[in-house]
């Protein structure tokens, strides 16, 4: 399930440069009390990996100016937010208390909720295009010869890319649903460029990822959870939300 909000406010929005945090603290604190202690405490598992049942775009305005000295960015609303999920239960909750409050706390700002858009789901197929509405991330840990672990960052143009994006959404089938999702996956870049490579901090942490135009194709089972869960890592963290521009087959 997917929606998108649009927000304004009295003037204009700073925010920090690096907003993830700051929008994942916001959905948490706008849904129901119980579910978002549930998420963010404990989540669903597959094996040692949680998952927080939700992905999101950037923040979306016709406007923004980015101040680098300041490390902020400035938005003139309105501005738009897509969230989207596979547990029904979340998107409900979080759109339900937007709409009942009657303005809303977005870092130093005070917005308030002007409309929301519920997605129809799109029809899927076999393969599609797609673009990144929030880069998509994905890594392994490695150990360096002393012993220290080290995180790498796979670039969309390396074979482990796709095979990882492929291997985590079988754990999210599992976590999110308690069973295997048959079938293949792969993901590969059609109009990706270096500009498109984004180094996000996220409560001091440094990552890389992926903003573009890719082919996604596999069954239709695992590009579904693929739209409403987010591809790659750290999806509630703002990353691999994607929007579908057509279907291929």
């Amino acid at each position: 399930m997917r929606i998108k909000i649009k927000f304004y406010a009295d003037g204009l929005i700073s925010l920090p440069l690096h907003y993830n945090y700051l929008i994942q603290s916001f959905i948490y604190r706008n849904i129901d009390e119980k579910l978002s202690q549930f998420l963010h405490e404990k989540g669903f598992i597959d094996k040692k990996r949680r998952f927080k049942g939700f992905t999101f775009s950037r923040l979306m305005a016709k406007e923004r100016k980015i101040d680098s000295q300041k490390g902020k960015i400035i938005l003139k609303p309105p501005f738009e937010l897509v969230i989207s999920s596979p547990i029904n239960q979340f998107i409900q909750s979080f759109a339900e208390e937007i709409i009942r409050k009657e303005s809303l706390q977005l870092g130093k700002s005070k917005v308030y909720f002007e409309s929301i858009n519920v997605y129809a789901h799109p029809e899927i197929g076999k393969e599609l295009r797609v673009k990144m509405l929030s880069p998509v991330t994905t890594y392994s840990t490695l150990c360096k010869s002393d012993g220290r672990k080290k995180t790498y960052y796979y670039s969309p143009f390396e074979s482990e890319f796709s095979n990882l994006v492929r291997e985590n959404l079988h754990k999210k089938c599992r976590a999110y649903f308690g069973e295997e999702c048959a079938g293949q996956f792969a993901i590969e870049p059609e109009r990706v460029a270096k500009r498109d490579e984004k180094i996000i901090l996220y409560k001091g942490t440094v990552i890389k990822a992926w903003m573009g135009v890719y082919r996604l194709s596999g069954t239709p089972e695992l590009l579904k959870l693929a739209y409403d869960a987010g591809i790659g890592s750290k999806n509630s963290q703002g990353f691999g939300c994607f929007e579908l521009l057509d279907k291929l087959r």
